[in-house]
């Protein structure tokens, strides 16, 4: 028999989830193109009280000073072009605020916004989400680049290509990057896996941004075997992207791993059906075999219990 106590946690753990799933979807869909609120829902998957008003006034009062930094860098020199600007931001975000790279890139603290504004260090992809949010505020429009491997950033030209303006890695000071340094990147990060294109370089949307967020924090809560977290990340993945059937797959292990056998038979016998509507190589068949076996360890565990 279950205990009661179990029962409640389970409930309120259930709770917290949908909480999230409403907070993060209302952050993805407000007007505007703002990341910091998404970004601070996530990080409550780590720190379940964290108070995100204080962050966001951090990021505006750094607006602030961000947009007074680069109006008397530009007055000094006389350079108002858009590389001066970049570079006065750069001066200010990594010499000034002393932010850094993190290589720490397994530890779950450096994908949450509000660590990295009270440390000053994180992973690419946080550390270029708080490049974008200061640089909106300053007056300076960054893009995020849903690069293989490493995120980077963009300052557009403005009435040209979208792939066109300057690569930003904030990951390493602001470094301006060439067409061949993401090249090398590339290689560096992924290897001969992916071919380079210019369509890699493409502007990434907020959602995208922040299902990269997920899927890089899922990642490590899996790693670390941390499954009540992983599962709530693959919550707010399933949210944001309902079609993804590989998304409702690893909820439904995750609820199997969790011991809650009606959320991984329901999501696990949708993913069977559902999955068996397209073509599968042998790969994807040993996958769905192996499903099925959890799928009829979960039928005989409820037939137990009648």
């Amino acid at each position: 028999m279950r205990s009661c106590g179990a029962d409640l946690l389970r409930c309120t753990r259930k709770g917290m989830r949908r909480d999230l799933v409403e907070a993060l979807t209302a952050a993805s869909n407000a007007p505007g193109t703002a990341l910091a609120n998404a970004a601070l829902v996530i990080a409550s998957i780590e720190y379940p009280r964290l108070d995100p008003e204080p962050y966001i006034a951090q990021l505006d009062g750094m607006g602030a000073a961000a947009a007074d930094f680069i109006r008397k860098r530009t007055e000094e020199t006389g350079d108002t072009s858009t590389l001066a600007c970049v570079r006065a931001l750069n001066s200010y975000l990594f010499q000034e605020q002393r932010f850094s790279g993190s290589e720490r890139y397994e530890d779950p603290r450096n994908s949450c916004l509000n660590e990295v504004l009270d440390h000053r260090s994180g992973i690419p992809i946080t550390l270029s989400l708080v490049y974008m949010e200061i640089a909106r505020r300053a007056g300076l429009h960054i893009d995020g680049i849903n690069f293989p491997g490493h995120f980077l950033v963009r300052c557009p030209d403005v009435g040209k290509r979208a792939t066109s303006g300057l690569l930003i890695d904030p990951f390493h000071a602001g470094a301006l990057l060439s067409e061949h340094d993401c090249r090398v990147l590339l290689q560096k990060h992924v290897g001969s896996e992916i071919a380079f294109s210019k369509s890699l370089l493409a502007p990434a949307t907020r959602k995208e941004i922040i299902v990269r967020m997920l899927l890089n924090l899922k990642r490590i809560y899996v790693h670390m075997r941390s499954f009540p977290q992983a599962r709530t990340v693959t919550e707010l993945l399933v949210a944001l992207t309902p079609s993804a059937l590989s998304e409702l797959r690893d909820r439904g292990l995750l609820a199997y791993h969790l011991n809650d056998v009606t959320g991984a038979l329901r999501d696990l016998q949708t993913y069977l059906k559902l999955s068996s509507m397209s073509e599968m190589d042998k790969e994807a068949r040993e996958e769905h075999d192996q499903i099925w076996e959890h799928v009829k360890t979960l039928r005989r565990r409820v037939a137990a219990l009648n």
